[in-house]
This record gives C-alpha cells, structure tokens and sequence, in this order.
C-alpha cells in the first residue's frame, strides 16, 4: 500500500469508530510498524489532518473535518455498488429507485479511470428464492422511524389469525426473501417482529412514540442477547 493510500485509510478508519483508536490497533490494521505509524501520523498533522492523539487511549478525528466524498478505493466503489445493487433489487419502490439514482451518480462523480470498476461491474448479487410480495409502501415504515410516528396495522400471522397493532418501529431488517418490522407492540407491551407481506390496512399515525429509535434498539438488543445466554446455559 503506498503512503498516500495509507494515510487516506487511517482517516477512514478513524471515521467509522466512535471511541479513541491505539497507535497498536491502527498498526496491526494497516500490517506496518508502529514507527512506520508514528511517521504517518505526524504528516497528517503536517497536513493539518485534525487527528488527536491522547495518551493512554489513542487516535481520534475532531468533528466537522470534512474529505472529498468520492475519493474512493477501488474495493469501496465495488462494495458501493455491490450494496445499492443489492438494494435496487430488494428494497421497496422509492428505495430501490434511490439506489439507482445513487449508483448514476457515482458512475458520474467518481474519476474516469474508476468509471470501468462501474460500467464493466464483475460482481452482481443473484437470488435463488421468490420473494414475499408486500401489500402496501414499506417508505411508510421508513418514514415512521425518521419522525418517530406510532403505525397502526392489521397482521396475519402463519396460520391467517389477524390482529390489530399499533406499534413503535425501529428498525426494518432485510433479509434474502422476507423483510420485518422490528417494533414494540403496544398490544403485547413487549418487542414483536412482523413479515412485512402479512401487514395488511397500513396507516400513519399522527402519535410520537415516547422513546427515542436509538433507546428502542439498545433495548432489544440486551433482550436478544439476554434470550440467547438463556438457551446457551439450557443446552448445556
């Protein structure tokens, strides 16, 4: 990896972690010394890079440095595309035309001599299953979870029994056939999943659930984990 590689990827590696990094960790990440380390992390201060280095705890970015948005590697453009691609074909309407558009834009932006990475693309995601077909938009969800609005909703489950909800969604997970409504019922007042293609009479209400997306997710998933070491210690 050149220098001027290297130092672009320490920036990212700093972006996408939210606690202080080690001068050790970075190093073992990039397979170079910890002298070779030190030696790029006084050029980007040289460069004026704001990166901060704090004994005893490691490396962070200072808020607001802002990099060119497509200066990308070329596995990040094929992870970019790979992903929208993946996205265009499973996401609902408006979502998978926002992956359209986002793969047009990057073909546009990025420097020509990237633009075959795009154009002669040698990675496709494919599907061996059918997948569930959904009786209403899924941007509803979405746009539950962005303004924290309560959804009421009849749902079939397996065996065709139907129940009202009114729920508190959080997350929407993805998966190869079937997407699911991650939410807190308020008729069981407990967390419950629902296939998207057995929701049937979706509305928006004009209701904010009381707590935040984030809080909703930290406490699901101390409830799956808590779930899981309970059947871990009832295998043994």
């Amino acid at each position: 990896m050149r220098r001027t590689e290297r130092l672009f990827q320490i920036i990212q590696i700093l972006r996408r972690r939210r606690m202080p990094v080690t001068g050790q960790a970075l190093a073992e990440e990039l397979e170079v010394s910890l002298r070779t380390l030190y030696r790029d992390m006084a050029e980007l201060a040289a460069q004026r890079v704001p990166v901060r280095g704090e004994a005893g705890t490691g490396y962070v970015l200072e808020d607001g440095y802002d990099m060119p948005p497509l200066m990308l590697t070329v596995d990040e453009l094929e992870a970019a595309i790979l992903g929208a691609q993946w996205v265009a074909a499973r996401g609902d309407a408006a979502l998978s035309r926002g992956a359209q558009d986002l793969i047009a834009k990057i073909t546009v932006a990025v420097p020509q001599e990237l633009q075959p990475v795009i154009l002669d693309a040698a990675l496709t995601p494919v599907s061996f299953r059918r997948r569930a077909v959904d009786s209403f938009d899924v941007g509803i969800v979405r746009r539950s979870i962005r303004e924290r609005l309560k959804l009421r909703f009849s749902y079939a489950d397996a065996i065709g029994d139907e129940t009202t909800r009114t729920v508190w969604p959080f997350l929407i997970a993805y998966s190869e056939d079937i997407r699911m409504i991650c939410a807190w019922c308020e008729m069981r007042e407990d967390f419950r999943h629902f296939r998207t293609d057995r929701v049937t009479q979706m509305s928006l209400s004009d209701d904010r659930f009381p707590e935040r997306v984030q809080t909703l997710q930290r406490r699901w998933k101390a409830q799956r984990e808590a779930e899981r070491a309970r059947n871990r210690e009832g295998g043994v």
